[in-house]
C-alpha cells in the first residue's frame, strides 16, 4: 500500500507541488529516499527516525521507500521532514490517512519529535488557498501562513504528538492569527538633517516617483545620512505589496516569528557583495540583495568600489523588475521592482573639486574612479546630484528643516495622484512613474510647447539617448505630481533635466 502526503518544492517564489509517496514492503529493512534530493532531504531519514522514535513509534523491521515526484524536479531544503514522517504515521496507522488528502504539508524535525520553522512557509499557503486545501506547517510559521486567507484550513503544531492527537480528536488546534511586526523603533528623521537643501528636494522627488538617485560629494557630507533617512518619507506597503515582499523574505527565511511588516525594505550590502549575493543564485538558489529589495530601498554606498560585474549584473533588474537567474539544470525569476539609492566619492581621495584641495594623481585619480561605473548603468539612474560639504555655519545654526511626517505627507499625496492616473487607465499594477512604459510616459507627461522645445534643445547639446529622454519625463510627471499640476511645463522640464547633469561629472555617460 502507498500512502501518499502533498508537499511543495519551490522555484523563484512559485511553490511547485509534490507528491510524497510512502510504502512499507517486505525486504531488507532501511529506509530510501528518491527523486532527485539534495543533502538536506537525504539526511532527513536519520531525524524522522529519531523523531518517530521520541514520539512513541518505531520503524517496521521493513523495507521503507520514500518517492518524490516529479522525479525530475530537483528537492532542496530540510521542509520535506514532516511529509515523509506524517506518511509514515499513516501507514503504520497512527494518523488518518484519509485526513492528509486535504493538506499541504511541510515543516523541519527534531529529534524530539517538534516540529521546527522552515522558509518558504508563506508562498507554500498561497499555494494550497489556490488549490482549496489546508496547510501544515511549523507552530513558528503560523501567523505567516495565516496571512494566505481567512478560509484556509491552517493547522500549526508543535509536535508530531500534537498532531497526531489533532487528527485523533483528543486535542484541538486552534488556527493562527496573521501577525505583523511591531514597528516600535523610529526612523531616523529628515530634520537632523542640515543645509543639503537640493539633496532634500531630490530626495524627495525621488520619493514620490520612486525614481533611482545618484549623490557624489566628499566625505562627510551626509550622503548616507540622507539615504538612511528615505525610509521615513516613503508610504508604507499596500496589503498587495506585502504580500508581494513578504514572499521573498519567506523564502529567504527572514522573517521573524513569522511575522510581516508593513515597512518598505531597505537594503545596504557591503561593497564586497557578490555577484550571487547581489543577484541572487548559488548553489541553492537564493534571492539576492535586489529581490530582498523588492517594492523598497536598494542603497549602494560607495559605488565604484563594488566590481564592475556586480554593477553591471544590475542593468536587467533595473529595466524589467525581474531577477532572471539561469543555471544548466534550473531558470528561476525573483521579483526586482527596487529604487536604487547610490552614493560616491568623486575620486578615490574623495576630495575632486573642493577648494583648495588637489588631487596627487590629478585629473587621472577622478577619471580612472569614476570609470568603473558603466554608462548603461548611469543611464538608467534618473537623478543624479552633488552633494557639497557641509560647512560649520550650517551646522551651528538652528535646526528649522522640515521634519520627515511633513515631506512624507507631500510624497503620499504625490503618489496618491499617480495611484488614481494609472487605475483609471486600467493599470492597476504601476505604482509610480517610475514605473510608465515608454508609451505612456509620452502620453501623460506630453510637455507644452515651451516645454517641449526646452526639451528638444537640451537633448541636443546634452546628446540624451532614448532612455535619459523618457527618464527626463519621467522625472518632470513626478515634479508636476508634487506640485499637484496637471501639465508637465517648463520650469518642471528645467529641473528634471538639472538632475541630469551634475557640472561636469559624468557629461559624457549622460
Amino acid at each position: 500500500m502507498v500512502t501518499r502526503v502533498q508537499t511543495v518544492a519551490f522555484q523563484g517564489i512559485q511553490a511547485q507541488p509534490v507528491d510524497v509517496q510512502v510504502m512499507i514492503a517486505p525486504g531488507k529493512m532501511g529506509m530510501h529516499i528518491v527523486g532527485l534530493p539534495d543533502k538536506a532531504v537525504a539526511e532527513s531519514r536519520e531525524r524522522v527516525q529519531a523523531a518517530l522514535h521520541a514520539s512513541g513509534l518505531a520503524m517496521p523491521p521493513k523495507k521503507v521507500t520514500i518517492n518524490l515526484a516529479p522525479a525530475d524536479l530537483p528537492k532542496e531544503g530540510s521542509h520535506y521532514d514532516l511529509p515523509i514522517a506524517v506518511g509514515l504515521m499513516a501507514d503504520l496507522g497512527a494518523m488518518p490517512a484519509d485526513a492528509l488528502q486535504s493538506y499541504i504539508v511541510l515543516g523541519e524535525l527534531s529529534l524530539d519529535g517538534t516540529i521546527t520553522q522552515v522558509a518558504g512557509v508563506l508562498p507554500a499557503a498561497i499555494a494550497a488557498n489556490a488549490q482549496e486545501k489546508g496547510l501544515i506547517c511549523p507552530a513558528a510559521c503560523g501567523p505567516e501562513a495565516a496571512w494566505a486567507g481567512a478560509d484556509v484550513d491552517i493547522l500549526a503544531p508543535r509536535s508530531l504528538i500534537a498532531l497526531a492527537n489533532h487528527f485523533r480528536g483528543t486535542q484541538v488546534l486552534s488556527r493562527p492569527e496573521p501577525a505583523l511586526q511591531a514597528n516600535n523603533a523610529p526612523l531616523p528623521d529628515l530634520s537632523e538633517i542640515r543645509g543639503q537643501e537640493m539633496a532634500r528636494r531630490a530626495l524627495e522627488v525621488a520619493a514620490a516617483g520612486g525614481h533611482n538617485l545618484l549623490m557624489i560629494g566628499p566625505p562627510g557630507s551626509g550622503k548616507s545620512m540622507l539615504a538612511q533617512r528615505l525610509p521615513s518619507i516613503l508610504p508604507p506597503l499596500s496589503p498587495r505589496e506585502l504580500l508581494e515582499v513578504s514572499m521573498v523574505a519567506s523564502i529567504a527565511g527572514e522573517l521573524v516569528g513569522g511575522r510581516l511588516t508593513d515597512r518598505r525594505p531597505f537594503r545596504a550590502p557591503h561593497h564586497s557583495a557578490s555577484m550571487a549575493a547581489m543577484v541572487g543564485g548559488g548553489m541553492r538558489a537564493r534571492p539576492g540583495e535586489v529581490s530582498l529589495a523588492h517594492r523598497g530601498v536598494l542603497f549602494l554606498d560607495e559605488l565604484p568600489e563594488f566590481t564592475p560585474q556586480v554593477l553591471d549584473s544590475l542593468r536587467q533588474p533595473l529595466e524589467t523588475g525581474n531577477c532572471m537567474i539561469a543555471r544548466a539544470n534550473h531558470r528561476i525569476s525573483y521579483p526586482a521592482q527596487i529604487q536604487l539609492i547610490a552614493a560616491m566619492n568623486p575620486c578615490r581621495c574623495g576630495m575632486a573639486g573642493e577648494p583648495g584641495h588637489r588631487c596627487s594623481r590629478g585629473v587621472k585619480c577622478k577619471q580612472d574612479y569614476q570609470a568603473r561605473i558603466s554608462g548603461p548603468l548611469l543611464d538608467r539612474i534618473d537623478i543624479k546630484i552633488e552633494v557639497p560639504a557641509v560647512n560649520a555655519v550650517d551646522l551651528i545654526r538652528p535646526a528649522a528643516s522640515e521634519s520627515s511626517s511633513v515631506v512624507a505627507a507631500r510624497v503620499a499625496q504625490a503618489r496618491s495622484i499617480q495611484k488614481s492616473r494609472f487605475e483609471a487607465l486600467g493599470l492597476s499594477s504601476v505604482t509610480t512613474n517610475a514605473q510608465c512604459s515608454v508609451a505612456l510616459i509620452e502620453d501623460i507627461a506630453r510637455p507644452d510647447r515651451a516645454g517641449m522645445a526646452l526639451l528638444e534643445q537640451a537633448s541636443l547639446q546634452m546628446r540624451f539617448s532614448a532612455r535619459a529622454y523618457h527618464r527626463v519625463l519621467k522625472v518632470a510627471r513626478t515634479l508636476a505630481d508634487l506640485e499637484g499640476q496637471k501639465d508637465v511645463g517648463r520650469i518642471h522640464l528645467a529641473e528634471a533635466i538639472s538632475y541630469r547633469v551634475t557640472s561636469d561629472t559624468f557629461s559624457d555617460a549622460a
